[in-house]
C-alpha cells in the first residue's frame, strides 16, 4: 500500500515556499507515494500573466508526475474569517475522504488551517514547514502576538516542525514555539542545473535590457514587498551612482510597491540607472550578467534565491537575519550586513565594485558550496522524515 501525503498551501506563485513545496511533491517517488497538493487559488499575489503562466504550467507538470491538485477558493493568505471557515471545513471533509497517513502544511495560515483540520480528521502523522516565519518584521506588536500563540498551540498537535535553516529552528526556540525535538532541518532545494548550466551572451543580454556594455550591474531577484527590504537597496543606488554612473541596478521581480521603488528612484534622479524588469522567465539568464547579487530583506527563512545566484558563481551581500548566514559566511562567499543599514550596504557595494578579485574569490566560493542545495537531496530528507514518522 502506498504512503497517501497530503501537502497543503495558500498560494502558490514563483516565491521560495511555493517552488520548495512542488519540488517536494514532484521529487517523491510516486511507486511509493500517493500524493495530493491542496492550494489556494493565489489571487492575492497580483502576479503578472506571465508569472500566472508559469505557475499554472508547473502546476500541470507535477500532475504530469502522478500529483493530484485540488483547489479550495477560500484557502487564502490573509485573514478572512468566513473564508478560513470555509477552508477549514472543506479540508477537514476532504481529508476525511482521503484518509491521509500524512498531512504536510505549509506556510504560516495553512498551517494553522490545515493542521488543525487534519487533527479533527484523525491523521495520524502531522507535519508543518513554516518557510520562514513572522515573529518579526511582517505584522505589529499585536498581531505578531496572536501569530506566536497559535503557533504554540498548534505545534502541540504537530508531530515535526521543518525548519529550512539552524538559525530558524532557533528563532522558534527563542520563541518556545515547542521543544528541540519537534524540529528537523531540511534546507530548500533548488535544481542547480538550471542555474549551474546557464549559458548566455553577457552582451546580447544587456542590450536587451538596455544596459551599457561596460557597466557593473548589481542585482537583486523576488518579489516587491515590504519585508524584502528592497528600498534600502534603493537608498544605496543613490549613494553609487552619484560617484559611479556607470553602475546599473537591476530589480528581478513584481509585487505592490513596484510604483513605490520607481517614485524613489525618480525623485533621487536615478531613474536611468535603475532596471525594474518585473517577473520573468528567463530569470537565471538575467541573472547571470549581475556582479553582485544583493538580498536586503528584513526578515528571511533561507533565501533560496541566494542559492541560484551562489551557483550562477555570484558574490553575496545580504542582510544578517533569520536563515541567511547559513548560507552567507561573512567574508568568505560574501558579506552580512545589518538590516536596513544604508551605509553598510554602499561600503560594501562600493568594496565590491573596486575588486574583481574578490567578486571572483567569492562567487567561486558560493558556487562550491551550492551543490550542497539540490532538491534531490531535499526530497531525500523528507522522504526519511515521514519513514521515520510513520
Amino acid at each position: 500500500m502506498k504512503i497517501k501525503t497530503v501537502h497543503i498551501i495558500t498560494r502558490l506563485d514563483k516565491g521560495g515556499s511555493a517552488e520548495n513545496t512542488l519540488l517536494t511533491v514532484g521529487g517523491l517517488d510516486k511507486e511509493i507515494y500517493d500524493i495530493i497538493l491542496i492550494r489556494g487559488l493565489s489571487i492575492e499575489s497580483n502576479m503578472a500573466e506571465d508569472e500566472s503562466i508559469a505557475v499554472e504550467k508547473s502546476v500541470r507538470d507535477v500532475e504530469g508526475e502522478g500529483v493530484r491538485v485540488i483547489t479550495i477558493p477560500s484557502l487564502v493568505r490573509r485573514i478572512q474569517p468566513f473564508y478560513d471557515l470555509k477552508a477549514f471545513f472543506a479540508l477537514i471533509k476532504i481529508l476525511r475522504y482521503e484518509r491521509p497517513h500524512i498531512v504536510h502544511t505549509h506556510t504560516s495560515k495553512a498551517g494553522i488551517l490545515g493542521r488543525w483540520a487534519a487533527f479533527f480528521a484523525r491523521v495520524p502523522v502531522i507535519v508543518h514547514t513554516p518557510h520562514g516565519h513572522v515573529f518579526w518584521g511582517y505584522f505589529g506588536r499585536l498581531k505578531t502576538g496572536i501569530f506566536i500563540l497559535l503557533e504554540k498551540i498548534s505545534a502541540l498537535i504537530t508531530d515535526r516542525l521543518v525548519v529550512l535553516t539552524e538559525q530558524e529552528k532557533n528563532d522558534h526556540l527563542h520563541f518556545h514555539i515547542a521543544p528541540e525535538n519537534k524540529f528537523s532541518v531540511v534546507h530548500s532545494g533548488i535544481n542547480l542545473d538550471r542555474f549551474s548550466n546557464t549559458s548566455v551572451d553577457p552582451a546580447a543580454m544587456k542590450k536587451e535590457l538596455e544596459i551599457p556594455e561596460g557597466n557593473f550591474v548589481v542585482g537583486t531577484t523576488g518579489r516587491l514587498t515590504h519585508i524584502k527590504g528592497h528600498r534600502y537597496l534603493i537608498e544605496a543606488a543613490g549613494k553609487i551612482i552619484s560617484s559611479r554612473p556607470d553602475t546599473t541596478f537591476v530589480f528581478l521581480g513584481d509585487g505592490e510597491l513596484l510604483d513605490e521603488l520607481k517614485n524613489m528612484a525618480s525623485i533621487s534622479g536615478i531613474e536611468e540607472n535603475i532596471k525594474f524588469l518585473g517577473w520573468r522567465q528567463d530569470v537565471a539568464e538575467v541573472m547571470s550578467i549581475f556582479d553582485v547579487f544583493v538580498l536586503p530583506s528584513l526578515n528571511e527563512g533561507m533565501g533560496r534565491v541566494l542559492v541560484e545566484a551562489m551557483a550562477l558563481g555570484k558574490p553575496i551581500l545580504a542582510s544578517d537575519i533569520g536563515g541567511i548566514p547559513d548560507l552567507v559566511a561573512d567574508g568568505e562567499n560574501g558579506y552580512l550586513v545589518p538590516v536596513g543599514d544604508v551605509e553598510a550596504l554602499t561600503a560594501r557595494i562600493r568594496e565590491f565594485l573596486d575588486d574583481p578579485w574578490k567578486r571572483e574569490e567569492m562567487g567561486n566560493a558560493g558556487k562550491r558550496y551550492a551543490a550542497n542545495f539540490s532538491a534531490d537531496a531535499m526530497v531525500e530528507k523528507i522522504d526519511r522524515l515521514y519513514r521515520e514518522l510513520l
